[in-house]
């Protein structure tokens, strides 16, 4: 029990020193103007800033939700020109009374020019901030809404295209954005009367903060519901489905709130040079930025932000003096190749090294998001154990909540056909499962068993038929849909979210009966985490019913679990989601005697607490111990139904699934 406890112990030890060194830091930070007083590196550090907020926020889309955007750099143009357009002298209607209240509210200024009275905005900067996050949210969701249902380098190339579509249309309409030649006479930002002009230092601590905000925000995110559900579908997009989550909503919101990061730090951006034009917002910038998230640890906050700040002053302080002493050794030693060479002007050559390097040497980055639990110790994997019999009753029942099985049947599948082409692979099948039931799917490989969980839970359209749940269609529903009216199931070929801990997989799992959103996520009210605190004292609870098999590895990453214990997580994680009707798709394949006996009695207590089951499975010892009802599918055909004893007798149930050998055997005994 000592070695268990010794891990808790020294992160509980190490967390003042942390907190410690965060303190020095920032102190370090916020005294730098005082400390250097160059104002160029004041400036150089403005730009990390800046770089560091559109780091956090192409994190949230690539790092978080698994969505490579290659064009990221149009949110940043879109947020600058709104804060460029509506301060500088470009834009300048015609005055008219429609405007009087907005100058009532320091919005605009009526100017004359030596013909009619014209109007020039003066939008506030610190009302641009939010502004912009919200247009360049807008412009995230319509664009993200057609585009986000492509995958992998099909959304890269479409992301690509829209990177560059932006400033083509600012390059194009000079009437707005002056072109090519770019705005300018953009207004600094004023504070309690001070104008910021174009000193380094107050746009520095401007930066910090919103830095230090953006930072605050994806910590919040990350540790929520809505954090959770962006990693389940960047690890799984199907498994998160059939979990509850809203996969098209939850990447538009990841897209969304990445734009929205970018068109706050556009705003920053454009009024610290008070110039903007199309030139500074191209796809290497783009690059640059994916370079500085991968660098720095995708899905990592503190990553993304070490990494950005690592490569600007690559860029600005590095590269330069670095240039100067070859420069310099090139005149000692009289080699001109050495003096006219200039590392600044091959930045992108050197990113492009970079990038390469870490994909080979270092994938996670330098500060990985996810640090990779202990090895645990024989005393940590034996504080528990196992639990004959199936679960404990009252602990299960507590647990999981199973709500009331009711009568009548639950599940009615009626007249369903699938087709895959030219291939049926269910053929006008019927299958009720009654209330409180336990049915038994079994079949040969290839006879549907499969398909008809994944047209059941939504995966796979149906041609024809009719598929309804506790009296409601949900043929044709999105999985989680189908999830939140309480069907959950598991896969033949486990999928977990592989990278995240067992803890995380079964709270993913709790998805559909947790309310908090990104705003709730952020603000983190007392209802929020009483929610949040409820759901981690659940999750812990459903894993403490399989003992020291997953109790002592709830932070270890599913990857590093055994193949019974991933198996385990998955059936937890399915439990979480308080079904009414569970899908179990061979749960104990794979599993040596002595694992397939311990599932098979715990299937039994949950059936014993009220919870309906759907079970395909091979093993027929385990079917005839747990099955009222079993069906027997062949090509796509239910070829019998009935208790297990008839359907083991039935002529063509042996003949299609056990085989001539198993049947001669059987005549003979």
């Amino acid at each position: 029990m000592s070695e268990a406890l010794a891990a808790p112990r020294a992160w509980l030890h190490a967390r003042p020193l942390r907190r410690a060194a965060l303190g020095v830091l920032v102190v370090l930070l916020l005294l730098f103007p005082y400390i250097d007083g160059n104002d160029a590196d004041i400036d150089s550090l403005t730009n990390a800033a800046t770089y560091a907020g559109l780091a956090l926020g192409l994190n949230i889309v690539v790092g978080f939700a698994g969505l490579l955007d290659l064009g990221y750099a149009a949110f940043f143009a879109i947020g600058a020109y709104v804060y460029g357009v509506l301060t500088s002298f470009q834009v300048m209607p015609q005055w008219s009374p429609f405007w009087q209240p907005f100058a009532l509210l320091g919005l605009v200024q009526k100017m004359n020019q030596g013909g009619p009275d014209l109007v020039h905005f003066t939008l506030s900067f610190w009302l641009a901030l939010p502004l912009a996050a919200l247009v360049t949210a807008f412009f995230g969701v319509v664009f993200g809404a057609p585009t986000l249902r492509l995958r992998g380098d099909y959304l890269a190339i479409v992301t690509l295209g829209f990177g560059e579509i932006v400033p083509i249309v600012a390059r194009n309409t000079p009437s707005v954005t002056n072109g090519a030649a770019g705005l300018n006479g953009v207004q600094a930002p004023m504070l309690f009367g001070y104008n910021f002009t174009v000193q380094a230092t107050p746009y520095y601590y401007v930066g910090l903060v919103l830095v230090a905000l953006l930072m605050f925000i994806s910590f919040r995110l990350r540790d929520s519901r809505v954090g959770r559900a962006w990693m389940a579908v960047r690890e799984d997009e199907t498994a998160a489905g059939t979990m509850g989550v809203d996969r098209t909503r939850s990447k538009l919101l990841a897209f969304a709130i990445g734009a929205a990061f970018a068109g706050a730090i556009g705003v920053f951006f454009v009024a610290k040079l008070q110039t903007a034009t199309p030139d500074m917002f191209g796809f290497p910038v783009s690059v640059m930025i994916l370079v500085m998230v991968v660098l720095g640890g995708m899905g990592s906050v503190w990553g993304v932000v070490v990494g950005a700040a690592l490569l600007t002053l690559l860029q600005s302080w590095f590269l330069p003096d670095l240039t100067d002493w070859l420069h310099t050794l090139g005149a000692a030693i009289g080699n001109d190749w050495l003096q006219q060479i200039d590392l600044a002007r091959s930045i992108e050559l050197i990113f492009g090294i970079l990038l390469v390097l870490m994909m080979l040497f270092r994938r996670e980055g330098l500060i990985p998001a996810a640090r990779g639990a202990a090895a645990l110790s024989f005393a940590a994997q034996h504080v528990q154990g196992v639990q004959r019999g199936g679960f404990d009753r009252e602990a299960a029942a507590a647990a999981l909540a199973i709500p009331p099985a009711g009568t009548g049947n639950l599940l009615e599948v009626r007249g369903v056909t699938v087709r895959f082409g030219g291939l049926v692979a269910l053929n006008k099948v019927d299958v009720v499962v009654p209330a409180g039931g336990v049915v038994a799917v079994i079949g040969p490989n290839g006879s549907g068993k499969s398909t008809l969980f994944n047209v059941i839970t939504g995966l796979v359209p149906a041609e024809s038929g009719s598929i309804r749940f506790a009296g409601t269609e949900i043929l044709g529903l999105p999985p989680h849909r189908i999830l939140a009216l309480g069907l959950a199931r598991t896969f033949q070929n486990i999928r977990l979210f592989a990278n995240l801990s067992v803890m995380q997989n079964v709270l993913i799992g709790q998805h559909a009966r947790l309310a908090t959103g990104a705003f709730g996520a952020v603000l983190r009210l007392p209802r929020t985490r009483a929610e949040e605190a409820r759901a981690e004292a659940r999750a812990r609870a459903i894993i403490a019913l399989f003992g020291n098999r997953l109790a002592p590895r709830i932070s270890q990453a599913v990857s590093h679990l055994s193949y019974a214990n991933r198996r385990r997580v998955e059936i937890a994680r399915a439990l979480a989601s308080q079904p009414r009707l569970l899908l179990l798709d061979e749960p104990t394949a794979g599993m040596n005697p002595a694992e397939t006996l311990e599932l098979a009695e715990q299937i039994k207590s949950l059936h014993a607490l009220g919870l309906t089951i759907l079970l395909i499975e091979h093993k027929l010892d385990v079917v005839t111990q747990l099955a009222d009802t079993v069906i027997v599918l062949d090509h796509g055909e239910k070829l019998a139904e009935g208790r297990p004893d008839q359907v083991r007798r039935n002529e063509e149930v042996l003949r299609a699934y056990l085989g001539r050998a198993a049947r001669e055997a059987l005549d003979a005994a």
